[in-house]
């Protein structure tokens, strides 16, 4: 089967700003932004806040290749970035974040993650 791209999302985060912000608004940000998985798998790593910044990073880049932003609906909590069994990060998705990517002919997303030097960064293609 061939498959078209149907979107692709860049996003950078400063891990210090995520940091400043989760620590502000303590447990109610952690909550709004991450799935409780995605908490538990960034706890138990060296460097938590690297690995949540990686993860709000995919989140952005998706919501960028969707072509809408946050909208319709949409949020953070719709988007669970977590691993396959080989370690490669995933995106799932529910609720108004689903309806979108299948509205658009979404039927794979690729993702990659990065972190380094105090920043995160994600990419995201769509094809269908």
């Amino acid at each position: 089967m061939r498959y078209m791209i149907r979107g692709i999302g860049i996003d950078v985060v400063s891990v210090a700003r995520l940091t400043g912000l989760l620590e502000r608004f303590e447990e109610r940000a952690a909550q709004r932004l991450f799935s409780p998985e995605e908490q538990q798998e960034c706890d138990g790593r060296a460097s938590k806040n690297e690995c949540l910044a990686a993860r709000f990073a995919a989140k952005e880049a998706f919501v960028k290749a969707l072509g809408t932003g946050l909208a319709g609906g949409m949020r953070w909590r719709d988007m669970v970035v977590d691993s396959d069994s080989q370690g490669r990060p995933e995106l799932q998705l529910a609720g108004a974040a689903e309806k979108r990517f299948r509205e658009i002919g979404g039927e794979r997303i690729h993702v990659s993650l990065s972190h380094d030097a105090g920043v995160a960064v994600a990419v995201v293609v769509i094809e269908g």
